[in-house]
């Protein structure tokens, strides 16, 4: 199978396959055939763009579904870079070419649609943003801020757990805050791998890296736990990489942290508090915001450069959160589930975790009995059902 050039991946018993998206009725399939078209036609109707970027929003949509990807216009700054990623895909099916690569290069090719990167007044306009603003204002939002307020009476240890517990659920936001039970014990979700008792471990005062993953109501978690941390002496120092632009509908940018910061600060009691002592500690530099151009990069994080390299191996622990960041940490490859976690992360440059809602096929570090358990139960669907999670570790 194909592989992005430049690719580094260590080889492995076996030569895991790289994921494709062109078995009809698989989940990368879907991704491409149905979420990608629907999510097209939500970005056009959610502003007014003029005909230019509508015909080229259309064009997006017909090309994913019947045609061959093309290579950025002439004009992209960057198009010599995504040539060299992925040279030997342009004039290919969807389909045909690695699902990381391609779902990746949707969105460049939608935010090329929109004018995004183009001098004009759609330059820097977050196509994304309608939807990210609308998951903080609403009662939802409110109810698992407030819920902040019994949390802090709580001893220390128990906050932190709970708030480990809504950073991992992320999306399931409504878990987010629970006080009943510990980490992955809530009803009708399941904790396929659990090491929370050794990331808890690593803080130990030294400085976090946390990669995030999506904005609105699943960066609040992020925050909040980051708050804790800093709080309690728990890290010295914590750095929050997002993207350096729009990526993959809701993945975080720093107006997004902003706006979980405005959020924050704006609201009543323990949440607001834990907003203002996070917008200081922006300000004295205990936390500092990275946003690399690798994190938007169609490959693994085997590929990355030797700069970010450098500040993953500077942190005592880099903790990477969501679906798409752990593809990218152990390569979107078909490996059985049973692999190691250690052995697709061995080339991480420092202490790793990953916090992760199962979204994909991608999946190790699992037990012979608890696969088998999986799989009897649900065939593959927990893979992608978003109802089970994993916290695990490489120290």
């Amino acid at each position: 199978m194909p592989e992005t050039s430049e690719s580094s991946e260590t080889s492995e018993p076996g030569d895991p396959s790289v994921i494709l998206s062109n078995t009809v009725g698989s989940f990368p399939w879907s991704v491409l055939a149905e979420r990608h078209p629907a999510l097209i036609r939500k970005v056009r109707d959610a502003f007014p763009y003029g005909p230019e970027q509508r015909r080229a929003l259309d064009a997006l949509l017909t090309s994913g579904s019947e045609g061959v990807i093309e290579p950025l216009g002439a004009e992209a700054e960057d198009r010599e870079q995504w040539e060299t990623w992925g040279r030997e895909y342009f004039g290919r099916s969807w389909f045909d070419v690695p699902f990381l690569w391609s779902e990746s290069y949707f969105y460049r090719q939608l935010l090329e649609a929109v004018g995004y990167f183009d001098p004009g007044p759609w330059k820097g306009i977050d196509p994304f943003r309608p939807f990210k603003l609308a998951e903080l204002d609403t009662p939802e939002a409110d109810e698992e801020l407030a819920a902040l307020d019994e949390l802090v009476l709580r001893p220390a240890e128990d906050q932190e757990e709970a708030l480990l517990n809504g950073s991992l659920w992320g999306n399931r936001a409504d878990l987010g805050f629970s006080l009943a039970g510990g980490v992955g014990e809530q009803a009708d979700f399941q904790l396929v791998a659990n090491d929370s008792e050794l990331l808890r471990s690593m803080f130990a005062g030294g400085t976090l890296c946390l990669v995030a993953d999506n904005a609105g109501r699943e960066l609040i978690p992020d925050l909040l736990l980051i708050d804790h941390l800093l709080r309690h002496g728990r890290v010295e120092r914590a750095v929050l990489q997002v993207k350096p632009y729009p990526y993959y509908v809701s993945d975080a940018t720093t107006a997004d942290v902003i706006d979980a910061l405005r959020r924050l600060t704006t609201a009543k009691g323990a949440a607001g508090q834990s907003g203002h002592r996070l917008w200081s500690a922006l300000t004295d530099g205990r936390l500092t915001l990275r946003a690399h151009p690798f994190s938007c990069a169609p490959l693994p994080y085997t590929d990355m450069p030797d700069d970010l390299r450098q500040e993953f191996a500077a942190a005592d622990v880099t903790v990477m959160k969501g679906d798409l960041n752990y593809r990218r940490l152990i390569g979107d490859r078909l490996r059985p589930a049973t692999t190691p976690f250690v052995i697709p992360t061995a080339y991480f440059p420092g202490p790793v975790a990953a916090l992760r809602t199962l979204k994909s096929d991608v999946i190790v570090g699992l037990d012979a009995r608890t696969e088998a358990a999986l799989v009897a139960a649900e065939e593959q669907r927990w893979r992608t059902s978003g109802t089970h999670a994993l916290i695990q570790v490489r120290t």
